[in-house]
């Protein structure tokens, strides 16, 4: 009823036939953050910004406004994200254009660049890996790589 109405979403994992070991839970996330916030009893913004649940609550902010993006553009959304057995995750896989892009979601403002090694668990796959990111609360746009960027979250 609630994925129904469009308060809930799933994302889906992502797997093809070179990635046997993924786990197939799809994670939960709402459209609407203030909704969470009210959920969990969160009455300030500083309490929300500091409170045990911070991170979860940016990451689906991330999610669910870059599906709604998406949706808005009335353009096909191939959103995923990925974990595996080996405790490999990656928050967001988005495929565009025959390439897939591995998003992060910290909400660290220099986040580490180890995160991004779990990227290359995607070049086992058949599709291409294409620019990945780290979406983090960094105030400008920066690099790690040629192929991997710092995002701000205010870009999204």
């Amino acid at each position: 009823m609630l994925e129904k109405s469009d308060v809930i979403f799933y994302l889906r994992p992502y797997s093809n036939n070179h990635l046997t070991r993924t786990i197939k839970t799809p994670k939960l996330y709402f459209f609407d953050t203030g909704l969470v916030a009210y959920l969990t009893r969160y009455s300030t913004s500083e309490i929300l910004a500091n409170g045990a649940l911070n991170g979860a609550i940016l990451e689906n902010y991330v999610v669910s406004e870059i599906r709604k993006t998406y949706f808005n553009d009335a353009k096909e959304c191939l959103l995923w994200y990925y974990r595996d057995k080996d405790a490999k995750e990656i928050d967001m896989v988005i495929e565009s254009d025959g390439e897939l892009h591995p998003l992060e979601i910290k909400r660290s403002v220099n986040p580490s660049d180890s995160l991004v090694r779990a990227f290359e668990v995607l070049d086992k796959g058949s599709v291409p890996r294409g620019t990945g990111a780290i979406i983090c609360m960094r105030p400008e746009l920066s690099a790690i790589s040629a192929q991997n960027l710092i995002v701000p979250v205010w870009m999204i």
